[in-house]
C-alpha cells in the first residue's frame, strides 16, 4: 500500500524547481482562473518558513506592501503554480525567520550572499561564454 502511494506522489512532484533556501526573496507566478480565463498573479517576498516533505511540502513567503506585512502560503508542488524565480539569496543562521512578521525598516531586511556568483562559475554550474557551446550556436544563427 506504501508503495502505492508513493508511486502516485513521485508523478505528480515537478522536476524543474530551482533550489532556494530561507531568507531568499522569491517571485512566484501563480495561476488565477476567473470564470473561463486564466492568467499569471505575481506574488514576490521573502522566504520564512518550509515545512513538509514531498508533495506536501509548503513554504511561506512575506513581504510588505503599503506598509501592512502579507504572507502567503505556498505548496512546492501544486499545478497552480506556473513559475519561481530566485530573485536574490539571502544569508540567515535561523530556520525559520518568523521575527520579520512585526519587524519594520532595517530589522525586516535580510542580508544578501555575497560572491555567490564566483562560488558557482568555480563549480561549473553556471554558463559561461568560454565553456558554453550552446551560445556559439545561437550567436551564427542569428547572425544568418
Amino acid at each position: 500500500m506504501d508503495a502505492l502511494i508513493e508511486t502516485i506522489n513521485e508523478e505528480h512532484l515537478k522536476q524543474n524547481l530551482p533550489e532556494f533556501g530561507i531568507g531568499d526573496t522569491l517571485r512566484v507566478s501563480t495561476r488565477i482562473i476567473e470564470g473561463d480565463k486564466e492568467r499569471l498573479q505575481v506574488f514576490q517576498g521573502t522566504v520564512i518558513a518550509r515545512k513538509g516533505r514531498g508533495l506536501s511540502e509548503t513554504f511561506s513567503l512575506h513581504r510588505v506592501s503599503y506598509g501592512e506585512g502579507m504572507e502567503r502560503v505556498f505548496y512546492l508542488h501544486s499545478p497552480r503554480i506556473a513559475d519561481i524565480q530566485v530573485v536574490k539569496q539571502g544569508d540567515v543562521s535561523r530556520a525559520k525567520l518568523y521575527y520579520m512578521r512585526g519587524a519594520t525598516g532595517k530589522r525586516a531586511k535580510v542580508q544578501e550572499k555575497i560572491g555567490l556568483k564566483k562560488e558557482k562559475r568555480a563549480k561549473g554550474t553556471t554558463p559561461t561564454r568560454e565553456t558554453s557551446p550552446d551560445l556559439e550556436e545561437v550567436e551564427a544563427t542569428t547572425a544568418e
